[in-house]
Order: C-alpha cells, then structure tokens, then sequence
C-alpha cells in the first residue's frame, strides 16, 4: 500500500492506495481515518493524477472527479457510497432521500453510518448529505470542513472565483 500527503485549503489530505486504485482520502483528524501502517510506502508518484485533480476541485476548475477507486466496504455502503458520487456538485441530499432510493425509507441510521464510514471524503462527496431539517450533520472532518466544501461548491455553481485556495 502506498500512501502520500496534499496540502489543501482545509488542510492537510492524507491519499491512500495501491495498483487498483486511490482507496482512501482522509482529512487530518477524521474520524475513521486509517492509523498510519508502518507497511506503507510513501511514495506520492502514483497519486498524481488524484493530486492534479482536487487541485483542480479547490481551484473551482473541476466538478467531477474521474479517479481510479478501489473504496473497500460492506455491499450496502458500497451502494450507498455509489448514490454519494451521484450527488450532482453543489447540491445536497439528506439521509432519509438516500434511504428512499435505496428501497428502503427505514435505513436512515443505516445510510448515515455508511456515509460516516466513507473513506473517500471529498471525491465520494459525503459532505453533500445534510438533515432533514437542512441543517448540517454528521461529518468526519468536522462541520466546519462541511461548511467549506459547500460553499466551495456553491460559489463555484454561482460563476464566483473560488476562495477556497
């Protein structure tokens, strides 16, 4: 497993993955994020392509990211992280509208376990899924990253320079 580090506009994203694909995208002190395995090599050749790309994402230059993923979870997050990268950019969903597509209204719980679970942050945008209410909820790299990355995306929607870099 390789691993490397990209400074960003909310700080510091630790990349991890191998030959089939990025794996992870941690925020510092994310919540699930992996603990350093000393097995790993740092050797940030093979992230360049995800690098360039959330370069691009925080320049306001790219919407969609088109990485080879290899996400490593239960068949339901799998499916849950697939309605996450559905997601269009600059829109949100809730919890409850996830379950709904899922077939079944009752997960909620469910999804946002899932979502908390994603190890993917910002290119299998979870940060995209609010409450009900419209309030922001539940995210790993705190709400403050939440907040940032929405308005990131709103702004960009808008027409506005990003200011985010």
């Amino acid at each position: 497993m390789n691993y490397t580090t990209v400074e960003s506009p909310i700080g510091e994203l630790l990349l991890v993955g191998d030959e089939h694909g990025l794996s992870g995208l941690f925020m510092q002190s994310q919540r699930y994020g992996p603990e350093h395995d000393p097995a790993w090599q740092r050797d940030p050749a093979p992230f360049a392509g995800a690098a360039n790309q959330l370069e691009e994402y925080f320049a306001g230059e790219r919407t969609e990211f088109d990485l080879p993923l290899d996400a490593r979870g239960t068949p339901f997050q799998q499916r849950v992280w697939a309605l996450l990268r559905a997601i269009p950019f600059g829109e949100t969903t809730t919890y409850g509208a996830l379950a709904r597509e899922l077939g079944n209204p009752r997960a909620v719980r469910a999804v946002g376990l899932a979502n908390g679970r994603n190890p993917l942050s910002i290119v299998v945008p979870c940060h995209r899924v609010i409450g009900a209410d419209g309030t922001l909820v539940g995210f790993g790299g705190g709400l403050e990253r939440k907040r940032a990355l929405l308005a990131h995306e709103a702004e960009v929607r808008a027409g506005f320079r990003a200011t985010l870099w």
